[in-house]
């Protein structure tokens, strides 16, 4: 399996002849490139960082195989094109391109305390590579590579580190980090390392299009 990173909080996953593609949003300038050749698109929910549904409706024309799951708004806003989008929910098991997909969580971390939040759901792909989107859901089975979220409004530094700490990934690549320049990133990168020498495992950074080979743990 191939895990490749693009810009703010997309990935791609590629195993065999099989690509999966998650949150190919507004804020990635490569996500044409991402989408091209893809099989499926899973969102995790519906802010424009992680949801470009002009993006995403184009694609669709494009490849009339391509198609698409996503949380409730998401699947919603595309549900004229039918049957190629698909509704999943915390504790679906669905098949998608021929990865076994596991949804897990059902809300976005919280943004204003007096907004009730929106509906996120991550994605654990092949029992090996968990995208949470925005929130720090923990599966209840074992991720062997988190998509860390590196920086967000939602999240302070400290509960990066219990993140972490609770899902005791072997690897961790960091996603959404769109919004920082290089003083940030750098910032970002030191926690990031310095959580992953305190736990003896492989945490950093990918740079936009720089690809990792994974196996089962």
């Amino acid at each position: 399996m191939r895990l490749t990173k693009y810009g703010h909080a997309c990935v791609r996953i590629q195993k065999d002849d099989r690509t999966l593609v998650i949150d190919p949003g507004a804020f990635t300038p490569e996500a044409d490139a991402a989408l091209t050749g893809a099989n499926a698109v899973l969102i995790t929910h519906e802010h424009p960082d992680h949801f470009d549904a002009d993006r995403l409706r184009k694609a669709l024309a494009d490849d009339p195989s391509l198609e698409v799951w996503a949380s409730r708004v998401v699947a919603r806003n595309l549900a004229d094109l039918g049957g190629r989008v698909h509704e999943v929910g915390h504790g679906d098991a669905v098949t998608v391109a021929g990865f076994d997909v596991h949804v897990y969580g059902e809300d976005h971390e919280i943004l204003h305390p007096d907004v009730p939040p929106i509906p996120n759901v991550g994605f654990l792909v092949d029992g090996e590579v968990f995208h949470p989107g925005d929130a720090l859901t923990v599966p209840s089975e074992p991720v062997p590579t988190l998509c860390l979220p590196g920086n967000a409004p939602w999240m302070k530094v400290p509960e990066m580190y219990a993140y972490l700490r609770e899902v005791r990934p072997e690897r961790a690549f960091v996603v959404h980090d769109g919004l920082l320049n290089d003083f940030g990133l750098n910032v970002m990168m030191k926690h990031v390392t310095t959580a992953g020498e305190e736990a003896g495992k492989d945490f950093r950074r990918l740079v936009p299009g720089e690809s990792v080979e994974l196996g089962s743990s």
